[in-house]
């Protein structure tokens, strides 16, 4: 195998490692607070008459991580939303490291233009 060759395969390896741990990590963390809410309020009956939506402390970044720190199992489940959010942003900042280590300059631009894309729609409102 050539030089070029085992470059892209051991990124392409990388990459993939990356999405799978992303993936597992946020499904644990959305499980231990599934299961946490279920414990808290399993039994209690649904009210479907009135709507409630998500207190306001699980609209923003911060509120959500600050909730899961208190280890409330409705921040637990947030954060691992969050976490999965953050999963393929996380893949597209490896990747401009990794046309960087390439030379590539065109896709090092693109792919910085896709990665300030993705960032902004995740803290705009």
């Amino acid at each position: 195998m050539a030089e070029p060759e085992l470059n892209e395969r051991r990124v392409e390896v990388t990459l993939a490692y990356l999405l799978r741990t992303g993936v597992i990590l946020a499904a644990m963390v959305v499980a231990v607070g599934g299961l946490a809410f279920l414990i808290r309020h399993g039994a209690e009956a649904p009210q479907y008459h009135a709507f409630r939506g998500e207190p306001a402390g699980l609209r923003s970044v911060p509120g959500i991580v600050a909730d899961a720190l208190a280890l409330s199992s409705r921040g637990w489940i947030q954060l691992g939303l969050i976490l999965l959010i953050l999963t393929p942003i996380a893949r597209v900042a490896f990747s401009v490291f990794a046309f960087a280590r390439q030379r590539d300059r065109a896709y090092v631009v693109v792919t910085l233009i896709l990665l300030g894309l993705l960032l902004y729609s995740l803290a705009a409102r």
